[in-house]
């Protein structure tokens, strides 16, 4: 914080910048959100856009499905929300959100090694951004994207593993019919 004339304080504003295909959003990106709402004044959630491949959900149905379920995670915290899809490399997507974090969640050792990595090469490029890792909470360390397709694709249950307006969306998609 900034001193400002006789005892009074100007808060830095910290705008967060969480990045990911969330396809589909689960409870461990859930997460993640939740704990950055305490650190950030505002968060930007970037989904990733790769033209090259086929996402179970659409980039906008994928957005709805954020705003719908990141909404009540961020209630009381005094964080403001704002979802958006990029393409390109997500440091740059940061940069244009006015981002001053990025925001990076950690299950395990693997990911660990993998978002160090990464931070390092985003430093390298912006080094106004500072990387900021947020341990997943033991519930959902075991959750990925990728198992969760797999389960709903096999007819089983997602919904200990997403919010409801997913697990929802899921069902929708894997029905037969």
């Amino acid at each position: 914080m900034a001193a400002h004339g006789a005892g009074y304080a100007l808060a830095m504003i910290h705008t967060g910048f969480f990045s990911g295909s969330f396809d589909p959003m689960t409870n461990g990106h859930l997460d993640v959100i939740d704990h950055a709402g305490w650190l950030c004044d505002r968060l930007v959630i970037g989904v990733g856009v790769n033209a090259s491949k086929v996402g179970l959900f659409s980039v906008e149905e994928r957005l709805a499905l954020i705003r719908e379920a990141a909404a009540p995670a961020l209630e009381g915290k005094g964080c403001e929300l704002d979802v958006v899809s990029f393409s390109g490399l997500a440091v740059e997507a940061a940069r244009a959100a006015g981002a001053t974090i990025i925001v990076r969640g950690l299950r395990d050792s693997t990911d660990f090694d993998y978002e160090m990595q990464m931070a390092g090469m985003n430093r390298a490029m912006a080094p106004e951004l500072r990387t900021v890792f947020l341990p997943a909470s033991s519930p959902v360390r075991p959750i990925t994207a990728t198992l969760v397709r797999q389960i709903a694709s096999m007819g089983g249950d997602p919904s200990p593993f997403t919010p409801p307006c997913v697990t929802a969306a899921l069902r929708a998609k894997f029905t037969k019919g």
